[in-house]
């Protein structure tokens, strides 16, 4: 499947999803049944508490026992250039499938038990929050396991589209080739 790049920029077509979605609609997707009673997905412009969300996940959850968390944080610098500021695009429903996949993935391949992405878009400043993925399981050794599969691939899979400004000029950032030889770890 080839996703179409943001207004003035190539199309992509590294973004490929081979599984069926757990559920179709944008927005804050939740699987089906009890797998996972708070997974959450969501992409959104504002900021979010990370206390809150890591209290949420784990409400009413007593067999948890580890709660593994990544928050990603935009850089001042990028490339040996500053950064004075980042915009992140993405396509609304589209995205917020992808990244449900990729946490029913995460949910075949190890025992989890409920797992949060909040994925920012829009512009944002050095030192912003841009992304918090965190996996609840019942030991660490899972969830750290899960949590590291999810940020690999949300740095490869997901269809977002990073634009940063310099001192040289406005650029779209090209995916990297460390980030995929990274996630190839991941392949089954």
């Amino acid at each position: 499947m080839t996703f179409p790049g943001p207004p003035d920029h190539e199309s992509h077509d590294r973004f490929p999803l081979s599984r069926p979605l757990p559920r179709e609609g944008g927005g804050e997707i939740r699987e089906s049944l009890t797998r996972f009673p708070y997974m959450m997905v969501r992409v959104q412009e504002a900021d979010f508490d990370v206390g809150a969300e890591l209290a949420a996940l784990r409400r009413d959850q007593p067999q948890i026992g580890a709660l593994v968390s990544f928050v990603g944080v935009v850089r001042a610098a990028s490339d040996d250039a500053g950064v004075s500021e980042m915009t992140l695009e993405h396509y609304p429903g589209m995205t917020e499938k992808a990244l449900a996949a990729m946490v029913s993935e995460a949910g075949r391949r190890w025992k989890i038990i409920d797992a949060i992405v909040i994925h920012r878009v829009g512009r944002l400043l050095p030192g912003d929050q841009i992304v918090l993925v965190a996996v609840a399981g019942t030991h660490r050794g899972e969830a750290f396991a899960a949590c590291e599969f999810l940020i690999d691939y949300l740095k490869t899979r997901a269809p977002f589209w990073k634009r940063e400004v310099t001192p040289q000029g406005a650029r779209w950032v090209a995916a990297r080739a460390s980030d995929d030889q990274v996630a190839e770890r991941w392949q089954d």
